[in-house]
């Protein structure tokens, strides 16, 4: 016999996963192991000849052959028939659950358990999987326990999975009259009454922004539907958290409590809280019962639970931007208009000399004056002066309030009459929007466990570590430097954030490969809030280098950064950490260095270059472990696409097309479409032909394009990364006229078995060889310009220089080599990288050659030598050098063969 057993007060939900499971069970029953909610006892009295259900007292447990749990994972919810799960003979025992983070005491062989908002969904799933159709009966008992359990899908745990789920069950005939009926009955005359009693008793209080209430009714027997009871009391009072309690006597001395708790604020997590008492359920709907304990003690350690929680809500000083752009008065209309299209602002504040704020202009008023030919004019004419001000403790609520009734865009925050920040609409509707992505756990990051979930964006959440988690994934001796950091920071009062590759590594590391030490950390001090100046990452680097003295410190002041660095040390080996100032960028013209001023973490991360490097993570507290998405880059890290955060981010920068084909090929994503257009864009508009020839310097293609074909070509994946670029024609950044042709790739390919054979070692510096075949491959006249335009080695720049001469003469001088002394003679005058430059470029017959020069006439030694010499009556002097030159000759001719016949070609040749 294969049973399946609901817990007791079977809800919709666990009715709904057991019919569907007795379809891939066949011949299973089910089991109601104690009672159900009242909606579900009022259908069945109706519908129970549709499904396979058996009494408990009916089963005989001798023939149990397996047990299927569903909809929890505690045997203490399945009454008497908990006592099945230990008997020996059971061969198997499954689970069907979606309440995440709970400790099961089942011994299950399997368990399916997903944070979907109903376990029937899991099942649809499998029925979907395996082809299986359902009669209308089952469809519309598995659709309501998905209604119920989700509120028709409007609850924060529902999913997209729930929802697919509920139209496949429609398609197979579920009624959706029958669904209507039963998903919201209505109260029952008693619990009308006890609804009644609640409104005149409920307690309420007030806490950061929420309400939360309580109430205890005492009843003389159980009162079943309590849940529906909640339910309507949080609608009607339009609390943001309730606690009702039930108590009702089972004897003379003892009695029970019955309490079910409801929750709508961010944050907070009732499972968490019921489960500390026996109880358990989802982060916003948990209930527990309890015999024989004091009602108001357990009804005060929940509700101090709950306060305890609540998330204290943000504030403008949390929210805004800093340090705020400001212009005077009397800046006029047209160069108000420029400074906004450098910074990228919808707006400006105005202040006179006192750093007074007296006015905002917004971009539609400059648009509107420049309309009507004003540019000369003053913003003073032009700017709003009856501004609505807050304070850096105003909270979002009132942040909130503030622009919905009086239609505000942005909103300054003064401090002791100063302009400390700026809250705009966006600053609040990107936080709104990230409470409500909060998880059902009311934690907001979690690295994925399973790789393979990864991809999966429609049916995945993405989640970062809390700071706990974030220690498990780091190495501990680099997790303590994080730390010892972020502790630093907050004695100054900054907010300091873990930015760019080392978020997104940690995001795409599998948990399974152990901790991680990263080798190159990004650190951002953001401290404008507390009136940090622009060199508060340097600060920081100095104070962290006296706890770290081992570390070399390297301060960058035109860029406010700082550098740490680490060598061969015994706990953090070869470490690089950056620190910089939060700062904002303006490139003055293409592919020029930045102009870079100290701003907020908001616009330190807007001038990145991908959205999956726009990521930071806070350390400091209150809020550490938070993670900064502005950008949509957890999106993109599921959907495994490379996205530029700007359209002109390729025209200002070329070696983000390098860094973005790196990014690509390393990780196995795409290039997102639009991205791609902007590269092709930038590339075909001969912008950096003309940049290059209007500006002396353009480091972007010049130094920083070679750093990143150093990262490029030093890499495993370097000629999948090169021919990605020549398809996007991107090599034209290194030179117009560069392509990968069959015969450029032909010479990598040769390249490669070039420096396993002649430098296994390696001597040479592979990554620049592969660069210096690359340039090789232009015409002689672009070699050199090239070179140094990538400031290239000196050797490297005259071994290019030199190549097309040199191979002119190998080309015409080889073929006349009658003998492999005159061979050597001809090659032993260019170092290695000039042969194998040389050989790439020339015919199979004079490459066989220069590789049996390389290989074995190269290694052929004399058969005397010096001491030989001097035994033999030679004079020491310059013609030892000739003698044994010669006698190498004679010995690559097969001359001489061994020592005898070379002291016999002496006595001929060099008599004494």
């Amino acid at each position: 016999m294969d049973l399946i057993l609901c817990h007791t007060t079977a809800d919709f939900d666990a009715l709904g996963a057991a019919v569907g499971l007795t379809r891939l069970l066949p011949g299973s029953k089910i089991v109601l192991t104690g009672g159900s909610h009242p909606p579900v006892r009022d259908f069945l009295a109706l519908h129970r000849d549709e499904y396979p259900l058996i009494e408990r007292r009916s089963v005989n447990p001798e023939k149990i052959r397996s047990l299927t749990v569903v909809d929890t994972q505690r045997r203490d919810r399945l009454g008497k028939a908990a006592q099945w799960l230990d008997l020996p003979h059971i061969r198997e025992i499954i689970i069907y659950d979606h309440h995440l983070g709970q400790d099961s005491d089942i011994p299950a062989t399997e368990s399916y358990i997903s944070s979907v908002g109903a376990a029937t969904t899991l099942i649809v799933e499998q029925l979907q999987q395996q082809e299986i159709s359902l009669t209308p009966a089952e469809a519309t008992v598995m659709a309501l326990g998905i209604h119920v359990d989700t509120g028709s899908l409007t609850y924060d745990q529902s999913t997209p999975r729930d929802a697919l789920a509920l139209a496949w069950l429609m398609q197979q005939g579920a009624s959706l009259s029958v669904i209507s009926t039963y998903r919201d009955p209505g109260l029952s005359p008693q619990l009308q009454q006890l609804l009644t009693e609640s409104l005149e008793n409920l307690e309420y209080l007030c806490l950061r922004g929420y309400t939360v209430a309580w109430v205890t009714l005492r009843t003389k027997n159980f009162v079943p539907g309590l849940s529906s009871l909640a339910s309507e009391l949080v609608e009607l009072t339009e609390i943001d958290a309730l606690l009702l309690a039930n108590e009702y006597p089972l004897g003379e001395e003892d009695s029970r409590l019955t309490v079910i708790g409801r929750s709508q604020i961010p944050k907070t997590n009732l499972n968490l809280l019921f489960q500390l008492l026996g109880g358990g359920g989802h982060s916003q709907a948990a209930s527990l019962n309890l015999r024989g304990v004091d009602s108001q003690a357990i009804l005060k350690q929940l509700l101090d639970g709950v306060k305890a929680q609540i998330p204290h809500p943000p504030t403008a000083r949390d929210l805004m931007s800093s340090p705020v752009r400001t212009i005077l008065p009397e800046t006029t209309i047209a160069e108000a208009q420029r400074i906004l299209l450098r910074y990228g602002h919808s707006g400006l504040s105005v202040v006179d000399a006192q750093g007074q704020l007296v006015g905002i202009i917004s971009r539609r008023d400059l648009d509107v004056a420049l309309h009507h030919g004003f540019s000369h004019a003053p913003v003073k004419g032009y700017m709003t002066t009856n501004l609505k001000t807050i304070a850096p403790d105003t909270t979002l609520p009132q942040i909130e309030a503030l622009m919905v009734t009086y239609d505000i865009g942005r909103l300054p925050v003064l401090e002791n009459e100063q302009l400390v920040g700026l809250v705009t609409r966006t600053d609040v509707l990107r936080e709104l929007h990230q409470e409500r992505d909060e998880d059902e756990e009311g934690q907001k990051f979690k690295i994925q466990n399973d790789a393979s979930r990864l991809a999966n964006a429609a049916l995945t959440k993405f989640k970062i570590p809390l700071s706990t988690e974030l220690q498990n994934r780091l190495a501990p001796q680099l997790w303590q430097l994080l730390t010892t950091a972020s502790q630093e920071a907050e004695k100054r009062g900054w907010h300091l954030y873990l930015v760019g590759g080392a978020v997104r590594d940690l995001l795409l590391a599998e948990a399974a490969s152990g901790t991680l030490m990263i080798k190159d950390i990004d650190l951002v001090v953001d401290g404008f809030h507390k009136s940090a100046d622009v060199g508060a990452g340097v600060e920081l680097a100095k104070a962290l280098q006296q706890l770290y003295p081992a570390a070399r410190l390297e301060i960058h002041g035109a860029f406010q950064t700082a550098a740490l660095l680490w060598h061969k040390d015994p706990e953090l080996d070869s470490l690089w950490v950056d620190i910089a100032t939060a700062r904002t960028e303006f490139y003055p013209y293409p592919a020029a260095n930045p102009e870079v001023e100290a701003s907020s973490i908001r616009q330190d991360l807007y001038r990145r270059d991908f959205t999956i490097n726009a990521l930071a993570l806070r350390l400091t507290t209150p809020r550490a472990g938070e993670l900064l998405d502005f950008f949509g880059g957890l999106i993109d890290l599921q959907a495994k696409q490379i996205r530029v955060l700007h359209a002109n981010s390729f025209i200002e920068d070329p070696t983000r097309i390098y860094r973005g084909v790196r990014f690509a090929v390393r990780f196995g994503f795409q290039i997102e479409p639009q991205t791609e257009e902007f590269i092709r864009y930038a590339i075909n508009s001969g912008v950096y032909d003309r940049t290059a020839q209007e500006n002396s310097k353009t480091p972007a293609l010049q130094t920083r394009l070679k750093t990143e074909l150093k990262h490029i070509l030093e890499a495993p994946y370097w000629k999948s990364a090169l021919q990605l670029l020549d398809n996007l024609g991107a090599l034209q950044c290194i030179h117009p006229t560069l392509k990968l042709d069959a015969e450029l790739l032909r010479q990598l390919r040769l390249l490669e078995r070039c420096l396993r054979r002649f430098d296994p070692q390696p001597t040479l510096i592979h990554w620049e060889m592969r660069l210096e075949a690359l340039i090789a491959h232009l015409a002689p006249q672009y070699r050199v310009k090239v070179a140094k335009n990538l400031q290239l080695q000196e050797d490297s720049i005259k071994r290019l220089q030199h190549l097309a001469s040199a191979q002119t003469e190998v080309m015409e001088s080889l073929p006349k080599c009658q003998s492999p002394s005159q061979v050597v003679q001809l090659l032993r005058q260019y170092d290695l990288p000039m042969l194998i430059l040389i050989a790439l470029q020339n015919p199979r017959s004079l490459r066989h050659q220069i590789w049996e020069y390389l290989t074995v006439w190269a290694n052929v030694q004399p058969l005397l030598n010096g001491n030989d010499l001097k035994k033999l009556g030679y004079k020491p002097g310059p013609q030892y050098r000739q003698i044994l030159d010669d006698v190498v000759a004679a010995t690559l001719d097969g001359v001489i063969k061994d020592r005898t016949e070379a002291e016999e070609f002496l006595a001929q040749h060099y008599p004494k």
